[in-house]
């Protein structure tokens, strides 16, 4: 049975992670799925836009499911000389969590419904957009548990939120509130919990009302370039600008507009 439910709504794909019971935690197998269902989106000239959010009420994702992620009889070092789906086969599951190498360039928003710890925010962390229900809570926990979040959270915490503050959260391992969340720039928006995947859809229906190429050629700008010096992300930004310049959509975004109606993106 997939611990992921995956819908559409027109041209949103909306991935869920479906073990209430377990506070939507992460398995290798649940894991497995999340990035078939990913790659699948991204590969689907239907949808424009993605939304992760997790079953239920209280929990997007509480991290890694401890009852089914006890270290692997094989060494660390085995595993990671392995391929990921490998090592996930041999229970090594934070490999996994990385989605850097599926190469989702449709914006991901991940509507945060309750719990995001640990690995929940890890992978909340790779998504584009955050909104949050006023019930939800955050926190990088590892440190109580003497470990280390596995897959970039500190650094994606410094790169989300003032320094100051990702280290305060990521040393004390302390839990803030969703407001709390919001006044540092973790999330962009909190709303009422019966209100928060309708907010999503809304965001994303504005997202997707605009043309796709241009949409995931600025993701891929932000996270391929933001890191390098201005005459280099400069230069990155021309080329795709030339890249874009004489796409089917772009041509139709300016003749709508002398036109003064509402531009028909076709993805081409």
């Amino acid at each position: 049975m997939s611990m992921i439910n995956y819908q559409k709504k027109g041209s949103i794909g909306i991935v869920e992670l479906d073990d209430p019971a377990a506070l939507n935690a992460l398995t290798p197998k649940g894991l497995v799925d999340l990035r078939n269902a990913l790659a699948a989106c991204q590969d689907d000239d239907g949808v424009r836009v993605i939304i992760l959010t997790g079953a239920g009420d209280k929990a997007f994702c509480a991290g890694a499911n401890l009852k089914k992620t006890f270290p692997p009889a094989h060494s660390f070092a085995k595993g990671a000389l392995s391929s990921k789906a490998v090592d996930a086969e041999n229970g090594g599951y934070t490999r996994l969590m990385d989605l850097s190498d599926l190469g989702i360039w449709k914006p991901m928003i991940a509507a945060i419904n309750g719990y995001c710890l640990g690995g929940g925010l890890e992978l909340a962390l790779q998504c584009d957009l955050r909104i949050a229900s006023s019930g939800a809570s955050f926190a990088l926990p590892e440190v109580k548990v003497g470990s280390v979040p596995a897959v970039g959270g500190v650094q994606a915490l410094i790169r989300a939120i003032a320094p100051a503050h990702a280290m305060k959260l990521a040393l004390t391992g302390d839990r803030i509130d969703a407001e709390t969340a919001c006044s540092l720039g973790l999330v962009s928006d909190v709303y009422a919990p019966d209100a928060l995947i309708d907010e999503a859809l809304a965001i994303a229906q504005r997202i997707a009302a605009n043309a796709p190429l241009a949409v995931q050629s600025v993701k891929k700008l932000a996270l391929e370039t933001s890191h390098l010096a201005p005459a280099d992300y400069i230069a990155q930004s021309n080329a795709t600008w030339g890249l874009l310049r004489d796409t089917t959509d772009r041509i139709e975004g300016r003749m709508a507009f002398a036109e003064k109606r509402k531009p028909k993106f076709t993805g081409h």
